[in-house]
Parts: C-alpha cells; structure tokens; sequence
C-alpha cells in the first residue's frame, strides 16, 4: 500500500527521463534536489496552496459546526417527523453529485457565486455524512449528563457547547480529517466552479500545469505532487490519536 508513496517521492527526486524507466528504478543515480526548487518557480503554487487551505480549513469548520449542531438536534431534542426527517437527510449521502451538480451550477450562476471561492465553500459547509457521524456518537453519551445539565439551568446550546463537544473530541476529529482530506483532494469542483487562474486549487494547478504529455518535466510534476501529500499527512499525524479514544462515558466518572 505505501509502495506508490514511495514511488511517488523517488520520481520527485529523479531526472525527467529517468521517472518512467525500463525496468522500474526505484533509486535514483542522483537525487535531482532541483525539482523542488523548479516547482516553486516555474509554476503558481503558492496560489494554490493558499487557495485550498483556505476551502480546507473554512469548509472542515463549518462542516464541525453546522454538523454537530444538527446532530445534536437529532439525537437529544424531540420533535415530530425527527426520525423521518433524519431518514431522509441521510439518504441524500446515496444520491451522486453528478445528478444535480447542472442545476446546482445554475442556481449558484444565477446567484454570481460562480468563479469564486464561495461557491466551494457554499456547496460543502453542509453535509449528511457529518451529522449521521455525530449523531451516531451523540447516542453513546449518556443521557443522565444532559438531564443533569438541565436540572443545573444550562440551556440546550449550552449543553451542545459545554458537554457534548468536549466529549465528542474523537468524532470530531475523524470527521475534521475526512472532511479536509476530501477538500483538499477535490478537483471536479474546482474544475466547474473555479475558471480564473488566481483561484485554482493544488488539483486544478498540478493538473494545468501537465499541458501536453510530451512536454512536462514528470520529475517537477512528480515533486508538486510529494508537496501537495505533505499537508493531509501533518493533519492526519496530529490527529490520528484521537481516533481510538473512548471518552464518550468519561465524564460519568467521579
């Protein structure tokens, strides 16, 4: 599984001709340090880069807000059709983008978002897959800490605040990492939504930047592709300890 990785970074580090060798050179004779160096002058990655940690980062927030609060609604405040209504939510998660992604673009045209970062931020700051998440780990808190809250006078946005997020540290922390790695790798968005150069992300450049087969230097390409892997690994090293952590019934303790 990890053999592409490898791949991918020895062929950041060879010479152009030398990326697509027979038989497979998996090290190579000289490590060509000057891709890395190429990538950041000859192409605008500094503008991609910036432009999808910006769409990242705003659209993980806001799918952790706009998530969890929907989820806490769900599970813990009673109200008729909930249940229908969370089936149907959910069941969105089935239907494909491509079916409506044309009338989307419409009404976000309609609305002159289109061409601008707010269309992407638009389009993902709300999404099934985070509520059913956070409801699914809403369900494991026990319902004795929210009646006490209530008794102590916290009221419902209190109690989403000041108790189920603190708990929900491992869910929100799986949804933040799926969110952004899915973010930062999405190119058929930008591709529909984002036309002007100064707004291309890391996917939409890396691919502009490959304008003919026969005439890219795979050794750049290859090393702004080794650039665009190292932030959903930082993220996911930070991360990644919070995944296993069973803190759901903690704060019975004591």
């Amino acid at each position: 599984m990890l053999t592409p990785f490898f791949w991918m970074i020895m062929s950041s580090l060879k010479e152009a001709n030398a990326v697509f060798s027979v038989p497979v050179q998996w090290i190579p004779e000289v490590f060509v340090w000057q891709n890395y160096v190429d990538i950041w002058t000859k192409s605008d990655i500094m503008t991609w880069i910036g432009n999808t940690l910006i769409l990242s980062v705003t659209v993980t927030a806001l799918q952790v807000l706009t998530g969890s609060f929907a989820a806490y609604g769900f599970s813990r405040v009673k109200f008729p059709g909930r249940d229908v209504l969370f089936l149907l939510y959910v069941g969105t998660i089935a239907v494909p983008w491509q079916s409506y992604m044309i009338p989307q673009f419409i009404l976000l045209s309609n609305a002159n978002l289109s061409n601008t970062l707010w269309a992407i931020i638009l389009l993902q700051a709300f999404g099934a897959f985070g509520v059913f998440l956070m409801k699914q780990f809403y369900e494991t808190i026990p319902m004795e800490l929210s009646e006490a809250a209530r008794l102590d006078g916290l009221s419902e946005y209190g109690i989403w605040r000041r108790i189920m997020l603190p708990l929900s540290v491992p869910a929100i922390a799986s949804l933040s990492l799926l969110t952004f790695v899915n973010t930062w790798n999405d190119y058929l968005g930008p591709l529909i939504y984002l036309r002007d150069p100064s707004l291309w992300t890391m996917q939409l450049g890396l691919k502009n930047f490959v304008s003919s087969l026969y005439d890219v230097d795979y050794g750049v390409l290859f090393a702004g592709l080794t650039i665009s892997v190292l932030p959903i690994a930082i993220v996911f090293l930070l991360g990644q300890r919070y995944f296993v952590e069973g803190i759901a019934t903690s704060g019975m303790k004591g």
